[in-house]
């Protein structure tokens, strides 16, 4: 997907983690010969990191006795913090972890954690100083510089938050991540030139795929950039000609520009793939007044409600007043009728078939104080008809 997601921050760095787990659970042979009770909980918390058993590495380190002297206090609260992470218990696990530091822990991983732990609580300022405090590690994961550049943008400092991306680039030039995030960005800020010509680069660089011209394409329409947003969903359109989600996309971003036959025609030819697009086809062609092509394309459609109350729609349009008014039985059987806006219509093709009194039994159903004030105009005129007929010829 082009657009980011937001992952669970523990899972970032799964393999840091499990080094870390391991050299909790690697000691010497002297040591575990002579170990007391305490450390066997430790190390058995270790283990059942080590095998992903966050819940059951909880269970063991309730078993620490923190008053005895041998205690190892820095790796058992970095065996909780680690612990809590697993279970996305993320302000238990920032207690831990802080903990572990007070306690002597020199791993500079910890800082790693820690920032994972805060960026979820959204405490981004402390996941920016955490992840400063951890070193060249930064610049061994892609994943941090990520981190860090969308920590400043919630901390509304842009300027970093992009400088961190170009670091990203440079650290890690074969990671496009940095570049899509950067494209995004640039659409947020109104940057729309720089934003097009990064996002083009990197919907070509990346092989992209339709996701990503749909998100790309849809952050330009949301920014009313509507041109570039068509022009980016054209271009996905040939590439990904099956795909609904480019098409309905592209659709609604020329309906944006007022383009109703462009986007009905789109629509149409992908409701060959899926028909449940007919009936919004059909209506952007009744939208744009062609009644002809909306009523063909109305016969097809499955949902008979859908159906029904569009063809009403299409023939008072097209002034087929008869025809509209013998759908009365169909309108009853499917339930329409209890939609006031549906029996307005009705009533109205009853009027203007100069059936008064079929007409008069529909208004009489009529609540909606709008739909009311029309009913009561539509009275008034059927009066004017019965006393004056040559009005209404």
């Amino acid at each position: 997907m082009f657009a980011m997601k937001n992952r669970p921050a523990w899972a970032f760095h799964f393999l840091i983690y499990t080094a870390i787990a391991l050299s909790c659970y690697v000691h010497s042979v002297q040591a575990s010969a002579s170990k007391a009770q305490p450390t066997d909980f430790i190390e058995l918390a270790a283990v059942m990191l080590k095998d992903g058993h966050h819940d059951r590495a909880l269970l063991a380190l309730q078993s620490v006795d923190l008053g005895h002297k041998k205690t190892d206090l820095a790796r058992f609260y970095t065996l909780q913090g680690l612990a809590h992470l697993g279970l996305n218990d993320l302000e238990a696990a920032r207690d831990s972890l802080q903990q572990a530091i007070k306690n002597g822990q020199q791993d500079k991983s910890i800082f790693i954690y820690l920032a994972q732990a805060y960026f979820g609580l959204k405490d981004y300022r402390n996941t920016v100083n955490a992840i400063g405090k951890a070193g060249d590690l930064i610049n061994k994961d892609a994943s941090l510089i990520s981190l860090k550049a969308e920590s400043y943008w919630h901390l509304k400092d842009p300027d970093s938050a992009i400088q961190a991306l170009n670091d990203g680039q440079r650290t890690f030039p074969a990671d496009l991540r940095f570049l899509k995030r950067k494209v995004f960005y640039l659409v947020e800020l109104g940057l729309y030139q720089e934003a097009v010509k990064l996002g083009r680069d990197y919907l070509h660089r990346s092989n992209a795929s339709a996701a990503d011209y749909v998100a790309f394409g849809n952050a330009l329409r949301l920014s009313r950039e509507y041109q570039e947003a068509s022009n980016i969903l054209e271009v996905a359109r040939l590439k990904y000609p099956q795909d609904e989600m480019v098409a309905k996309l592209l659709a609604h971003t020329y309906l944006d520009q007022g383009k109703l036959n462009s986007a009905a025609f789109i629509l149409e030819q992908a409701a060959l793939l899926n028909p449940d697009l007919q009936a919004e086809a059909a209506e952007i062609y009744r939208r744009a007044g062609r009644f002809h092509k909306a009523l063909t394309l109305n016969e097809s459609i499955g949902d008979q409600k859908i159906k029904l109350k569009q063809r009403l729609s299409i023939l008072l349009a097209l002034k087929q007043y008869e025809r509209a008014a013998n759908m009365e039985s169909s309108l009853y059987r499917t339930g329409l009728l209890e939609d006031q806006d549906v029996r307005y219509a009705l009533a109205y093709a009853l009027f203007s078939s100069r059936r008064f009194a079929d007409a008069n039994k529909h208004l009489d159903h009529l609540k909606n104080a709008e739909l009311f004030r029309k009913g009561t105009e539509l009275r008034r005129l059927m009066e004017v008809c019965k006393t004056e007929p040559w009005q209404c010829t």
